[in-house]
């Protein structure tokens, strides 16, 4: 866990997929299922698919005001019933209260957790003009080959569920990302040496370990 600064943007790792990314008065929540105990509230809370660990209700419902929107992917609706949910479709650009982003397609491609036509997804949000991609829970997969101008991309490296530090070094060093830093590792999969091994491998990026 820690926080990482660019450009103004503070972006915190919470733990697992859980991100935190605070800019001007605005504060965003990517997949919150790690939380602190006295969490701020979000202007826009991001969910990359229906999954436990990834749309986590209780968690969702601790950072949410009446004026929170929950992006999520279609399958989290019901999940997400009564509060303001904003769905989503991999491929697609959106704008939800002046922040830009693209949903980017996250699945696997030689298991069976994650599949392709389940609609899952990355996020691509522009922040400021900084360009954070996080990747969901996925493979490398060839849609990351057509990544263009990523500053900041945050992937799992854990393995079981999603690619490894191998394949995720490989995804990286395909994109080029200004930055790479390292999740899904270090409570339900993986370790920090999965994240330390994809530090070593990574040719192009800075690598930044939170």
């Amino acid at each position: 866990m820690g926080i990482f600064e660019y450009q103004g943007i503070k972006i915190e790792w919470l733990g697992h997929a859980s991100f935190k990314i605070k800019f001007d008065s605005k504060v965003l929540y990517i997949d919150p299922f790690i939380l602190p105990e006295s969490p701020e509230k979000a202007d826009l809370v991001f969910i990359t698919h229906e999954h436990y660990d990834h749309c986590d209700v209780e968690k969702i419902k601790r950072i949410s005001s009446e004026d929170t929107i929950i992006v999520a992917t279609e399958d989290c609706i019901a999940k997400l019933r009564g509060l303001n949910v904003f769905p989503v479709v991999p491929n697609r650009e959106y704008k939800v209260k002046d922040v830009e982003f693209k949903t980017i397609p996250a699945y696997n491609v030689n298991k069976t957790f994650h599949t392709r036509p389940s609609n899952w997804v990355g996020y691509i949000i522009n922040v400021n003009g900084v360009r954070i991609y996080h990747a969901g829970d996925t493979d490398y997969i060839p849609e990351m080959d057509k990544l263009e101008n990523i500053d900041i991309a945050l992937v799992p490296v854990g393995g079981t569920y999603t690619m490894d530090y191998r394949e995720a070094a490989k995804a990286v060093n395909s994109f080029k990302p200004k930055v790479a830093i390292p999740m899904h590792f270090g409570s339900i999969v993986g370790s920090r040496k999965d994240a330390e091994k994809f530090k070593e491998l990574v040719e192009y990026s800075k690598v930044v370990i939170l």
